[in-house]
């Protein structure tokens, strides 16, 4: 039997729209594909659990292939049928039709920036030459050439120091593997041949001479998805020679890790190595290239424990660290007295989460302040030069630049505010506006607030909600609630031009921030894992409680919704609360507990899941909320659409297949469950079409089981 695993990214937030209640006529009943059962039977710890469903895990087989084409039939004609559903396509595409630039970026002799004129499916990589005073963009790369179809997506742009030569990553069909194209800048000349089959990498230049990147030994031509990745290797490639003589640098079998990556320090003197075992925490070495045949230095050895190269000034180092720091913390170290006593504090650890940026010669401390963000500006030696005054509160990102830059640039978002960059003056601390954002919104329609609810087990979570001003709380406003609660991920707020179409119709959008994420540091973080992984379900339930007891909705009218790890978060929850909402939206979702860890790199989330191998207490705790493993038959389901690629090779797609279904097999009530598998993508969609496309089709079955017809005004429309 082929295995499967992945590794998690954030994943994209979706959120939806509604309005007015309209009158329901009886249906006919959904005919379902028939999916067949294998008498296939596992034993843990000497108890049998069958998997009737195995044979959908080989998805590239012909008769998974058949299921796939019969089930999307059956989920795309019921989609084609919802009479506003085109409406609501049009209403989405006007809504994201609108420039989006990104904040520029100097290398070498040129100045970057990204810009999409409003519905393109990936943005154009444009340049300037620094010395021309009001020179004309040029199009550096534009990945809307790469393929007709736009499933062929860039994912970053990596320069030389002296920025001469690049090297830039793509995706094919949304997959995790990437190819590195290498080109002379001032020619746009490709400069050799494409190198293939990498994966979980950044490139990092040594020189002009050549690069380090990661990848595993992809498995053979014609595996399925579930082909197992083991063993991350860190190369080095030699301009001008085959990928085939690269040099192994790190790892392999020799050092087992599963996750490892590598990259040149500014003055470009040191290797920097961090290798996992897990989606969390790594040891770190260091390695003076300057010395030749030197060994790697040991800086971190508890792989359950995070050190983070950060900036270094000759030999002394500056390390991110969670050590002795739940928090985080800054501190230097020598090169040469590299072990944990002689850390000293740089920024001490404080009472909110703590990260990192460098600019100027500065430190920019991004504070996380109840899922929010605060920053502050430090100097090297760790004294406090001032608080940055943002806009308002939201989330900002970006503060980094080069080491001799008077300047930076940031943007700021939240829930009613598009995201805008400002730049910002190193040496006072004056930030001016660079580019407004031109989202069709008007922000004074809208009011954010923030709550703290209590959990099960008297734990205050902190949730942020949003809907326009003055709606009446009669239990009746559609609620579409979005959470994530996993791997030490913090769900801030951010913009969505395509939520508008929710929030317009008078739909209320609800992110709680539960156990498990990074909102609060490790603590928190470890609240959600394991054999507290409970902890999470319990948050996301008592959130939708909060929002039906206090009148903003009821059961009727809510959905709930999540990706990746947030996809398992609403599978558990819909298998252990069916009557909590109306529409479930499970998507890309890990949803076989016991066998995840056998599929890609999934091995690398046992730090926060453990695995069935472990114990018999972990089998069973795993087993109880397992969502393929805990719906039951007879029970009536909320309405499910869930959502998967052909081409996730994080998640691969057999957890969704054996989940809906199982789903199909034990439902027992009126409401459609069925799956959308997306064809040419991955985790997350690969191009603004498609993007689009999901987003419509998942608003609209949210709003056509709530029996709501949103009303959209010809002018919107035209």
């Amino acid at each position: 039997m082929k295995k499967i695993t992945f590794f998690l990214a954030m994943v994209g937030i979706l959120a939806i729209a509604c309005q007015s209640e309209k009158a329901t006529t009886p249906k006919q009943p959904i005919q379902y594909p028939t999916t067949q059962k294998v008498d296939h039977v596992d034993t843990y710890h000497g108890v049998e659990v069958p998997d009737p469903y195995r044979w959908l895990e080989d998805d590239r087989s012909e008769e998974t292939g058949e299921w796939v084409k019969a089930q999307n039939d059956v989920t795309f004609g019921y989609l084609k049928n919802i009479p506003f559903k085109a409406d609501l396509q049009s209403r989405i595409e006007k809504l994201n039709d609108y420039e989006k630039i990104s904040a520029p970026f100097k290398e070498g002799a040129y100045e970057y920036f990204y810009k999409n004129d409003g519905l393109q499916d990936h943005s154009i990589v444009y340049r300037t030459k620094i010395d021309e005073v009001d020179g004309t963009p040029e199009v550096f790369l534009n990945p809307n050439e790469f393929s007709a179809d736009g499933t062929t997506a860039l994912r970053g742009i990596i320069f030389t120091k002296d920025g001469t030569l690049s090297a830039h990553m793509i995706t094919e069909g949304g997959s995790d593997w990437r190819k590195a194209i290498i080109m002379d800048v001032a020619s746009k000349k490709v400069l050799e041949d494409t190198l293939v089959d990498i994966k979980f990498s950044g490139i990092s230049w040594k020189g002009n001479e050549g690069f380090y990147y990661s990848s595993y030994d992809k498995p053979k031509a014609g595996s399925a998805l579930s082909g197992k990745t083991q063993h991350h290797k860190l190369y080095y490639h030699k301009l001008g020679t085959p990928q085939s003589s690269d040099q192994l640098v790190f790892g392999g079998a020799k050092q087992p890790n599963r996750y490892i990556g590598g990259f040149m320090t500014n003055d470009q003197k040191y290797l920097v190595v961090s290798a996992a075992q897990n989606t969390s925490g790594n040891r770190l070495y260091i390695k003076d290239l300057s010395k030749p045949n030197s060994d790697f230095v040991l800086f971190q050895e508890d792989y359950l424990a995070t050190a983070n190269y950060t900036d270094n000034v000759g030999s002394k180092f500056y390390l991110y660290t969670n050590i002795g720091a739940p928090n985080y913390r800054l501190v230097s170290v020598d090169f040469n007295k590299p072990t944990q006593e002689n850390w000293k504090d740089v920024i001490p650890e404080s009472e909110n989460v703590l990260r990192v940026n460098t600019g100027g010669g500065k430190f920019f401390a991004n504070y996380l302040v109840d899922a929010k963000t605060a920053i502050k500006q430090f100097d090297r030696s760790g004294k406090l030069e001032r608080e940055v005054s943002l806009p308002g509160i939201g989330s900002a990102g970006g503060f980094g630049a080069k080491d001799e830059a008077k300047d930076l640039y940031y943007s700021f978002t939240s829930f009613t505010y598009p995201s805008t960059i400002f730049k910002y003056d190193i040496a006072s601390g004056a930030s001016t506006l660079y580019k407004k954002s031109n989202a069709k919104f008007n922000p004074e329609d809208y009011e954010t607030k923030q709550i703290f609810y209590t959990s099960k087990d008297g734990t205050k979570v902190p949730m942020f909600i949003t809907h326009k001003k003055g709606i009446k709380m009669d239990g009746k406003n559609p609620t579409y609630m979005y959470a994530y609660g996993g791997f030490n991920i913090s769900l801030t707020p951010r913009f969505s031009a395509t939520r508008i179409a929710w929030l317009e119709q008078g739909g209320i959008y609800a992110q709680p921030n539960l156990r498990g994420g990074g909102e609060y540091g490790e603590k928190w973080h470890l609240a959600g894992t394991k054999m507290n992984k409970q902890n999470v379900f319990d948050d996301f339930i008592a959130a939708g409680e909060y929002l039906i007891d206090n009148k903003y909705t009821s059961s009727d009218y809510l959905a709930i919704a999540g990706g990746s790890n947030g996809g398992l978060l609403v599978g558990a929850t819909m298998a252990q609360r069916p009557d909590l909402a109306k529409v479930a939206l499970p998507a890309v979702g890990v949803m076989d507990m016991l066998r995840y860890h056998t599929f890609t790199a999934g091995a690398g989330w046992a730090a926060d899941y453990g695995t069935a191998e472990d114990s018999p207490e972990m089998f069973e705790y795993l087993r109880a909320y397992s969502p393929v493993h805990a719906l039951k038959a007879g029970v009536s389901y909320p309405a499910t659409m869930v959502t998967t690629a052909d081409h996730d090779d994080r998640v691969v797609p057999s957890h969704s297949f054996k989940f809906a279904a199982q789903l199909q097999e034990s439902h027992a009530g009126d409401n459609p469950v069925m799956i959308r598998i997306q064809t040419n993508a991955g985790h997350g969609s690969v191009s603004t079409k498609q993007r689009m496309e999901l987003a419509a089709d998942m608003y609209a079955f949210v709003w056509e089981n709530m029996g709501i017809t949103p009303e959209f005004k010809e002018e919107v429309l035209n």
